[in-house]
């Protein structure tokens, strides 16, 4: 078990400056923990969460954080069809409905575990909060939210490493070259 959280990490991730901000695209690897997958197929939704923090580098003091976005994950299976729902969205889930969100239908596991793991141009920094003359870190991290699990599941995970999922990188973004 705790093999597959030390197998989990991001295969590429590319920071892209555009004209309205600043763009994160990522390819995630990583297996679902065995455990999170068993409750998978028993019909127990899970939960995930990436964030995405820009932040500015400076030698005198902490580095200054200028932004920060998350995206919410939750991926259910539907024994009685068959079919893996995922929904995406910018704020958390609630009990009191999904609220705005992306939602899209697979038909099997494979599909709907690489559509988690892909992240394209995903916008993480308005163009205005990015300085073209400094140099910026992005940290960006992907894990497995333990809190948005039935209570039962939540006392019985704790300290055990089979519910671990946790994906980080941090990538520095050069200062834009003098025009």
């Amino acid at each position: 078990m705790a093999a597959q959280a030390a197998t989990a990490e991001v295969g590429e991730l590319r920071l892209e400056r555009a004209e309205d901000g600043l763009y994160l695209s990522a390819n995630l690897q990583f297996d679902l923990p065995e455990l999170a997958e068993d409750a998978l197929y028993k019909g127990i939704p899970m939960f995930f969460v990436a964030d995405a923090q820009v932040l500015r580098d400076r030698w005198y003091w902490s580095d200054r954080q200028l932004s920060e976005t998350t995206r919410y994950f939750r991926l259910s299976y539907q024994p009685l069809t068959r079919r893996w729902r995922l929904n995406i969205s910018a704020v958390p889930f609630t009990n009191s409905g999904l609220g705005v969100v992306l939602g899209q239908s697979f038909d099997n596991y494979d599909d709907v575990l690489s559509s988690i793991q892909r992240f394209s141009r995903w916008k993480i920094a308005e163009r205005d909060v990015i300085e073209a003359d400094a140099v910026h870190t992005v940290l960006f991290r992907f894990r497995l939210d333990m809190s948005q699990l039935p209570r039962p599941f939540q006392i019985g995970a704790v300290g055990r490493s089979g519910w671990n999922l946790l994906v980080s990188r941090s990538q520095r973004l050069a200062a834009e070259p003098a025009k």
